[in-house]
């Protein structure tokens, strides 16, 4: 019926499991449990830096790659954003960041920016947000119903906490919570240089954008999911927000596995 030989059967019968083919098993079962683990949003660079950052596994991408593909898995993927419409500049405060966004020192360099979003029952939310570039942390961010003045000075509120804010540069849009003169007074009193992207160049806040994208895809409303009501939505970014602060594994974790043993 299977059109071989009796001794090609008995060989195969016979057959002892080769080592690598064991290791592949085993990572395998590694790299699913990773995948599951952080619901899909990994693909085969940032499991590699798992494997051997948190696991202490040394193994070469490309097997990773080889072994997802058998598997069938691959990460969320981000949609494309639309192209930019170019404007004529105006100047609201000057672009002291200059998409200058090389930071490995915290409270430097600030991002803020007002995020929406939809929800089941029809009705709209808002995520507002500051990211630190040297930290690759959010530092303070606020969910409401309406995005006004309240809800961006809350999240500067909260993340100014404790800190020595001197000569931060603080980096938005051109949003009329941003351009306030109370928000201003805000920035004076801590001692903060305010800085501004162009109008209609979002470019010159790339990093708080892409930030944007991550969180969006990562949590499934890219994909279409649904969050029923606020509290719903609350408590997603609450979740995400502290993994991404604290676990989420990221490209540039990259150099830090080479160094290892």
């Amino acid at each position: 019926m299977l059109d071989i030989t009796r001794s090609s059967y008995y060989k195969w019968v016979n057959r002892k499991t080769p080592s690598y083919e064991i290791e592949d098993r085993q990572l395998m079962d590694e790299i699913i449990h990773i995948y599951n683990k952080h619901k899909g949003i990994y693909g085969y660079r940032r499991i590699h830096i798992y494997l051997r950052v948190k696991r202490n596994i040394k193994v070469n991408h490309k097997r990773v790659y080889r072994l997802m593909k058998l598997l069938g898995l691959s990460a969320v993927i981000r949609k494309k954003r639309k192209k930019y419409i170019k404007h004529t500049p105006e100047i609201t405060a000057e672009n002291v960041l200059n998409r200058k966004f090389e930071e490995h020192l915290p409270n430097k360099k600030w991002l803020a920016d007002v995020t929406e979003f939809k929800l089941h029952n029809g009705l709209k939310a808002y995520l507002s947000a500051i990211y630190d570039l040297g930290e690759k942390k959010i530092v303070g961010y606020k969910v409401g119903s309406s995005n006004n003045n309240e809800l961006v000075f809350d999240t500067f509120d909260l993340a100014v906490k404790d800190k020595n804010t001197k000569g931060i540069i603080f980096h938005s849009d051109r949003g009329f919570q941003y351009t306030s003169p109370n928000f201003k007074f805000k920035l004076d009193q801590h001692k903060m240089i305010q800085s501004m992207s162009r109008v209609g160049k979002c470019i010159d806040n790339g990093p708080m954008e892409s930030f944007w994208g991550i969180l969006k895809c990562e949590i499934g409303y890219s994909q279409g999911r649904e969050f029923k009501d606020l509290k719903d939505l609350k408590k997603h970014l609450k979740d995400y927000i502290t993994f991404f602060n604290n676990d989420r594994i990221s490209l540039r974790m990259a150099t830090q596995s080479t160094a290892l043993p």
